[in-house]
């Protein structure tokens, strides 16, 4: 096996946009060896100096929403207006089957392969904590190599959403015409974070759904406080199969960047998400390290069978633990 290149050879080639050399960086951080986690650290200090800008931007949406449907239409739009895309879709399967990849790419298709195009599924291997190291630093990776958008394709709506929200500078909330009649089953959290929201699928049969499922969610958006960005949340019907609306879209990102680089918020905002990302890696660091104990590991399975026997509570049993650990540290 070849060996690693040189941090130099790594940056280097991150600059001069050679994309060989970008994929390599990425398995290069989605790697748990500890040699390349140090040659990974960095890479990314040396990318994060170099003050290149993209805009992030998350995509989620509900089951069926049609998101890798409507990132292939809006992809090919920024493409043939001359941008550059990069598109990061976490999969919730396994790392190894790669579940859901190759369908994510096949509904891609206008896109894959394209030469200003970059497509990388990442997958969570089930744990958060996966998704912050793994697309959180591809990101930043993919903006020291120059792309001008940068889009992060979720799971779904649910946790993810979340730490997404914590990595980007625009949160895309992806809808279906009937969800005006079902807007319960919707978390208010996830309506709060969106900075856009599309009703997609807005064509034949579902048109005049469409309509009255924007009008209800322009309703409800009424009734949230205003937030910080002093932004109106616009609702907007899209058809990512008939590519209508995209226009619609694009006008309403670049106003929304518009505003946000022109108020300063784009620059606070990402100090924010690295007091955020400061603040969980901690957490994650002192998991791991708390896990990998093999001293701890031996108390714990001690302290599972006195819980079991009910001799001890689940709260006195964790606090005991923990005492233990810093006991030995």
């Amino acid at each position: 096996m070849r060996p690693n290149l040189t941090p130099e050879e790594y940056i280097n080639g991150i600059l001069l946009q050679d994309r060989n050399i970008l994929s390599k960086a990425i398995t290069l951080i989605e790697s748990n060896r500890e040699e390349d986690e140090k040659l990974a650290v960095s890479i990314l200090e040396a990318c994060i100096k170099q003050n290149k800008s993209s805009k992030r931007i998350a995509v989620t949406g509900i089951p069926g929403a049609g998101k890798s449907t409507f990132i292939n239409a809006w992809g090919k739009d920024l493409l043939e207006n001359g941008k550059t895309v990069a598109i990061l879709a976490i999969d919730p399967s396994s790392s190894i089957s790669k579940g859901s990849i190759l369908a994510d790419k096949t509904r891609m298709d206008d896109l894959a392969g394209h030469e200003n195009c970059f497509i990388r599924p990442t997958a969570s291997s089930n744990n958060l904590g996966g998704v912050a190291k793994t697309t959180r630093e591809t990101m930043l990776l993919c903006e020291a190599f120059g792309f001008d958008f940068i889009l992060i394709e979720t799971v779904g709506v649910g946790q993810s959403e979340t730490i997404v929200k914590n990595m980007t500078d625009l949160f895309l909330l992806l809808l279906l015409p009937n969800t005006g009649d079902d807007l319960q089953g919707i978390k208010r959290g996830i309506m709060e974070m969106a900075d856009i929201i599309l009703i997609n699928k807005s064509e034949d049969d579902n048109i005049m759904a469409s309509k009255r499922a924007a009008t209800q969610i322009k309703q409800v958006l009424h009734l949230f406080s205003t937030s910080e960005k002093d932004w109106t949340t616009p609702v907007l019907n899209v058809s990512a199969l008939h590519k209508k609306g995209l226009s619609d879209l694009q006008q309403q990102v670049d106003s929304y960047f518009l505003k946000m680089e022109t108020t300063g918020f784009i620059g606070f905002n990402r100090k924010q998400q690295d007091n955020y990302w400061f603040e969980e890696t901690i957490q994650q660091a002192l998991l791991q390290t708390f896990s990998r104990d093999k001293n701890i590991q031996t108390v714990k399975k001690e302290l599972l069978k006195k819980l079991e026997n009910k001799e001890i509570t689940p709260i006195n049993a964790a606090k005991l633990l923990v005492q233990k650990f810093l006991k030995y540290k």
